[in-house]
């Protein structure tokens, strides 16, 4: 963000053109600095799951602001724009979002991490922009506002069983590292025949035929640190973005200096949650491998949450 700030300032003076009012170096910013956001990725057909994650482990109202200040944590769910502006999908989202308040919409003057296109259309909506609201920056009057200044970013998708208190003490115990990539993680094979789930367009980047991708962190959830979302905003018009965001992710991180944590705690399945729950060994995220999510998770999530939750007296007793 210093780097931001100083190139401003140098294209403003080079440029012969006076120094904005409104640009402030980041150290006189005295905005609250949170543990994590938490953005969980989700679609205008997904209502049913919405409502299952805040039946669940989203905690609503005056919880959820107290989790907020008293606990540094923010949780929103992160959404796009229709390809219609004003249509039926994004006024439905509007009164969604007027009742439980817990929506960050991505609209075309937000500075985006991910480039995608000039509209956010159902079938992108779930998958493109899925790290874009790291950046949290808005233009309010012309000026540019940091939502959350946090010490970690999370993406989770909205079919995802998360235990918050784990997950901001799994956290936690990295926050003194500088440039953190957690998450599960993994080396799939590259798919170059079309037609195919996460086919590759651009195989022939990664070599022979039947090779694997680099490590990087599964889709379902995984979180960087203030410092790697910094470095994305900045780069984010150089960064190239393959068919597959974890992958994207995943290839802007393989030549930096980044500490690349396998956690397998991030991806337990439904079924073996509960028994590491009752061994002590919370998960801090459950579902199925076979759905890339938990199966029919407007339906179960709940029985998972039962099975596999914390409890929300750990959320409280944590001290992160």
């Amino acid at each position: 963000m210093e780097l931001a700030a100083a190139r401003a300032v140098q294209d403003s003076l080079l440029g012969g053109s006076p120094i904005s009012q409104n640009l402030k170096m980041p150290e006189l910013d005295k905005k609250r600095k949170y543990l994590m956001v938490v953005g969980i990725n989700t679609a205008f057909s997904s209502r049913k799951r919405r409502d299952s994650v805040r039946a669940t482990w989203m905690l609503q109202g005056d919880k959820r602001k107290k989790l907020e200040e008293e606990k540094g944590i923010i949780i929103r769910f992160v959404i796009g724009h229709s390809a219609t502006s004003g249509g039926i999908l994004d006024r439905a989202i509007e009164a969604e979002d007027k009742k439980h308040g817990d929506f960050l919409r991505l609209v075309s003057l937000l500075i985006l991490l991910v480039s995608v296109s000039s509209s956010f259309i159902e079938k992108t909506a779930h998958i493109r922009p899925t790290i874009s609201y790291m950046k949290l920056t808005h233009m309010t009057n012309g000026k540019s506002v940091t939502l959350w200044d946090a010490d970690f970013y999370v993406k989770v998708d909205d079919d995802v069983h998360v235990n918050i208190a784990t997950l901001g003490g799994t956290l936690a115990r990295h926050r003194s590292k500088p440039r953190v990539y957690i998450g599960c993680m993994k080396s799939g094979p590259v798919l170059a025949q079309k037609g195919v789930r996460y086919h590759e367009p651009e195989y022939w980047k990664f070599g022979e035929q039947g090779n694997k991708y680099f490590r990087h962190a599964t889709g379902q959830i995984y979180a960087i640190s203030k410092d790697l979302a910094t470095y994305i905003a900045i780069n984010q018009h150089i960064l190239h973005k393959y068919a597959n965001e974890d992958v994207s992710l995943g290839s802007w991180f393989i030549g930096l200096d980044v500490e690349h944590i396998d956690d397998r705690r991030l991806c337990c399945g439904t079924t073996d949650c509960e028994w590491k729950a009752q061994a002590g060994n919370v998960c801090v995220a459950s579902f199925d491998w076979s759905c890339s999510g938990i199966c029919n998770s407007a339906d179960r999530i709940k029985d998972v949450h039962r099975r596999c939750g914390e409890g929300e007296n750990a959320l409280w007793a944590a001290g992160f």
